[in-house]
């Protein structure tokens, strides 16, 4: 009777488990990290007793980012690795926590994200179509956007 019952209790707490939805918050829109990477990334044989630090993750950092209707190439100009000027007027712009997350709520649509640096505005993924930085977003769900800031890296 005491196993029959143990069993019984297991199998109500596994139901229950199995029928709990993960968490997804309301809406649609983009979510990710804005990681600052720089210097010397190519690859270096080292030593036995030397430990290699993985450098190639970059570090959070705290951003003003920029959301743009999808951008192509030929709508910016660069210069020294960013972009001086785009074509279209950003749609929102949003900063970054301490650790370089962001959550930003997006209608459905294509978009472009790019950083807002010192000397201009910066992305680093393209498609094969020439649009700049491209994400798309769909009703009710969050796509994920991770930035490597990475215009001051050698690789």
């Amino acid at each position: 009777m005491n196993q029959l019952l143990r069993i019984l209790i297991a199998f109500a707490f596994t139901s229950i488990f199995f029928q709990c939805a993960p968490y997804q918050p309301e809406g649609q829109g983009v979510v990710g990290q804005v990681t600052w990477l720089e210097g010397n990334q190519m690859p270096m044989v080292l030593e036995e007793e030397k430990k290699a630090k993985d450098t190639n993750t970059g570090n959070p950092v705290k951003r003003t980012v920029r959301v743009y209707p999808l951008i192509k190439i030929s709508d910016v100009t660069l210069e020294n690795g960013l972009f001086q000027s785009v074509a279209a007027k950003p749609i929102t712009e949003f900063e970054t926590d301490e650790n370089g997350r962001y959550s930003i709520n997006l209608s459905p649509g294509r978009y472009s994200i790019l950083t807002v640096e010192e000397e201009g505005l910066f992305a680093s993924i393209f498609d094969g179509d020439g649009n700049i930085q491209p994400v798309t977003v769909k009703e009710n769900e969050w796509t994920l956007l991770d930035i490597v800031v990475n215009y001051k890296a050698a690789y």
